[in-house]
């Protein structure tokens, strides 16, 4: 047996410095490995100056699983970066009337949070700048990659490339990952990749400014603001400075359509005519015209892992389409599921040689990689059908009568407080027992880290019948109270016609 002052931290490559490399690299430092992240931008600190970034990807919406991955790091860490965050309650659903309607995310009240991309990011790489157990290299860019060796190779400006050994690497460099691209060379790897035809652009509504000058909302906060219409919809996610980050989901052909100021205006004047209001016109046409059209992509990969040499992380591995609010949420569960298979599996973040080859290691990826990929493929698929329901199925009446019998049936299951769920998940991937009571699949997926994606999707499924089977029961209750009623009524005027 090697004394443990003889060995030597084992070394972590991070590539990629977004939330989900950020939070491998705090886990990885916690547990005692020497850490380096390698991003290819420049520092998010200096970038993000006039909050630009916000601009350029869907506001997040941080539940459950997000928090209780960043808890089992840091106890500490979601408290901290939920002070950027506002909660939401429920959905406001916006008619073209100007109308709206408040649905309940959750029968126990349960939230949600909204918070920009951007100033998440910053406060985690914050926190990982200010941990001791890491190094952080910005604009470099891997070049290219040998994983049976364990070099990574990185460009920076005009200087010479460097070279980098490492015991792991961790590709977490979002969804057109080099890392992936390098790991498809050495692992066999199947590898799937799907755009849809619709794209996103974001707007800006601005604070309103009240009498004594001080800012407020022009809409709720506590409520994602959707507009559906059918083949497109408009969202609105709340900040903290009081405006609201927009965006519009539409059809590539139909933006494309609106190639004026003045068909831009009458398109969005007809179908959001509320939305256009508290936006304001000239605030809009300067958006729509300035901001980028974002494309929308799926991508599934198996396995994750090569060897005991890489791994992938977040959407390097399964990128998924933004309308269940869950792909910031996998990213760092798994973080936080990959953590508890290497301390399970008792991997040693310390060894006697750097580089060598570790069976124990590579065991571990590989149980990530099969443990893992029923739920990446389930949230993706749930991801891109709840599109369906958020700009279609919400303003249905059958949707309307399905989602009040789950809501009335979910009310008699009680939550089980987060710190419990923390307290769990902080040493085990998932539990072994399947959870009791009816639960809808948003609560499982949402707010219920306890239950694998998979597991929420065949629950969901199976009470899906039962819901059917109850919504058509009360539709034919209610016909027959009808019915009854119109032949009391009928009955009564004919009794009343022969006095």
């Amino acid at each position: 047996m090697i004394p443990t002052s003889q060995k030597v931290p084992r070394k972590v490559v991070v590539v990629g410095a977004g939330p989900v490399g950020c939070l491998a690299a705090l886990s990885f430092a916690k547990e005692g490995w020497e850490v380096e992240l390698y991003e290819a931008r420049p520092d998010l600190r200096e970038s993000l100056s006039g909050n630009t970034q916000a601009r350029r990807s869907v506001n997040l919406a941080i539940s459950s699983r997000a928090i209780v991955a960043m808890a089992s790091v840091d106890p500490a860490l979601a408290t901290r970066v939920l002070e950027d965050g506002v909660p939401l309650r429920a959905r406001m659903i916006h008619d073209v009337r100007g109308g709206s309607e408040s649905q309940a995310y959750d029968p126990h009240g349960q939230c949600i949070n909204s918070i920009d991309r951007g100033l998440l990011n910053l406060k985690l790489l914050e926190e990982v700048l200010s941990s001791p157990g890491v190094r952080v290299f910005f604009l470099h860019k891997l070049l290219k990659s040998n994983f049976d060796t364990k070099l990574l190779t990185f460009a920076k400006d005009d200087e010479p490339n460097v070279d980098v050994y490492f015991d792991l690497c961790i590709g977490a460099d979002g969804s057109y990952s080099a890392v992936r691209r390098d790991m498809m060379r050495f692992a066999k790897m199947n590898y799937e990749q799907e755009y849809i035809t619709h794209e996103y652009v974001e707007l800006r509504m601005p604070a309103r400014t009240r009498t004594d000058g001080s800012p407020s909302y022009r809409l709720d906060p506590n409520h994602l603001h959707i507009w559906p219409r059918h083949s497109f919809m408009l969202i609105a996610l709340p900040n903290k400075d009081y405006t609201f980050t927009c965006t519009l989901f539409a059809p590539a052909a139909t933006l494309a359509s609106l190639r004026t100021r003045e068909e831009t205006l009458a398109w969005f004047s007809t179908h959001f005519p509320d939305a256009v209001a508290h936006i304001g016109e000239q605030n809009l046409l300067d958006d729509f015209e300035a901001n980028p059209k974002g494309s929308l992509i799926c991508i599934k990969t198996h396995p994750y892992h090569y060897k005991d040499s890489v791994i992938l992380l977040g959407d390097a591995s399964h990128s998924m389409v933004p309308f269940y609010g869950q792909g910031l949420n996998c990213g760092l569960e798994d973080v936080r599921v990959l953590r508890n298979v290497l301390r399970n599996d008792k991997v040693d973040p310390l060894v006697e040689r750097s580089g060598a080859y570790d069976a124990t290691l590579e065991l571990a990826l590989r149980q990530y990689s099969t443990i893992r990929h029923d739920d990446l493929i389930a949230i993706c698929d749930m991801a891109m059908d709840n599109y369906v329901e958020m700009r279609h199925s919400v303003t249905t009446p059958t949707y309307r009568i399905l989602k009040a019998i789950d809501h009335f049936i979910s009310s008699w299951t009680r939550p089980v407080p987060l710190s419990t769920l923390t307290a769990i998940l902080s040493r085990v991937p998932f539990p072994r027992a399947n959870p009791g009571g009816w639960l809808s699949l948003y609560t499982m997926v949402t707010f219920r880290p306890d239950i694998p994606y998979a597991l929420a999707r065949r629950r969901a499924q199976r009470q899906s019948g039962v819901l059917k089977i109850l919504g058509l029961s009360g539709v034919g209750l209610i016909a027959a109270g009808l019915v009854y009623s119109a032949k009391v009524v009928r009955a009564h005027r004919r009794f009343q016609g022969s006095l």
